[in-house]
């Protein structure tokens, strides 16, 4: 049982939408320079993807969680606080440089490409075909399409990534794929699918 309804939820897509407008216009330009310099892949590039990243984490634990969802969900303070976290662990990541992007090949640069292009072009056209179009929709820099983005990003690593980067962003995943079953999201599904791809990935990794 959900502590608010359908209607509720879409409303408060429509809220942060019209509020913060038009700072999705810069949200939407980070991801695009973190995809670059994700593909860039120089040590530099890569701390600075992190620290975008980052960025984008605090920005949803913040103006998203805190300030909106609040409104209708008590738990969103937790939610927050998660994110809050995950900003911080990248954060930590950039300071000493524990990822490394660029260099991906095969199968995981194609689904990292994927999950990348599914957050910033599929997701909102998803949206807009559905029952709940913009401003009724998440736009990026909202919790879903974002943690497809950052599960996408990544997928274009190479080596070893710390399972505390992968933690929070994959509990994420699965409460908003339940959401996408309950409250009609269809386009939350590519939560689980970004999720699965990136466990599998990183598995294989560690096995060579």
């Amino acid at each position: 049982m959900l502590p608010f309804s359908r209607d509720a939820f879409f409303e408060v897509f429509r809220s942060y939408n019209e509020e913060v407008w038009p700072m999705q216009l810069g949200l939407f330009a980070a991801a695009v320079a973190a995809t670059a310099l994700a593909i860039r892949g120089t040590e530099l590039a890569s701390r600075l993807t992190l620290a975008l990243l980052a960025a984008l984490w605090l920005w949803m634990a913040i103006t998203y969680h805190w300030l909106f969802f609040t409104r209708i969900n008590p738990a969103a303070w937790i939610f927050g606080a998660l994110f809050a976290c995950q900003a911080w662990l990248l954060g930590r990541a950039a300071v000493r440089g524990a990822v490394s992007f660029g260099g991906s090949r095969g199968p995981s640069a194609w689904l990292g490409g994927a999950a990348v292009g599914y957050a910033l072009i599929v997701y909102p056209v998803l949206g807009q075909l559905g029952d709940h179009p913009y401003p009724r929709s998440p736009s990026f820099g909202m919790p879903c399409p974002t943690t497809i983005f950052t599960l996408g990003l990544l997928l274009l690593t190479r080596g070893r990534v710390p399972w505390w980067l992968i933690v929070i962003p994959a509990v994420w995943a699965a409460i908003g794929t339940s959401a996408a079953v309950t409250l009609g999201v269809r386009e939350d599904l590519g939560l689980a699918a970004a999720a699965l791809a990136l466990v599998v990935v990183l598995a294989l990794r560690g096995r060579r």
